[in-house]
């Protein structure tokens, strides 16, 4: 494996999250980390803070995804 091969952590198998980070769930969406900061202010993508720490629920990836597919699309 040479230094640009990717290697899976253990927090994108664990089942048991309730809140990912920012981060993490950026990951999963296969975008940046400032898109999906633009994504949470913009309330695209569902956030919480816990304390001082921004993190976004296990789901919401999936349900701003679902959003997507639903919106009306232009011709």
């Amino acid at each position: 494996m040479d230094e640009h091969d990717t290697i899976t952590t253990p927090a994108d198998d664990d089942t048991t999250l309730v809140l990912l980070k920012v981060e993490e769930a950026a990951r999963r969406l296969r975008i940046g980390r400032t898109t999906c900061f633009a994504l949470i202010r913009s309330g695209a993508l569902e956030s919480v803070m816990v304390g001082g720490l921004r993190r976004v629920p296990v789901d919401a990836p999936a349900a701003y995804v679902a959003s997507l597919r639903s919106a009306p699309r232009a011709a």
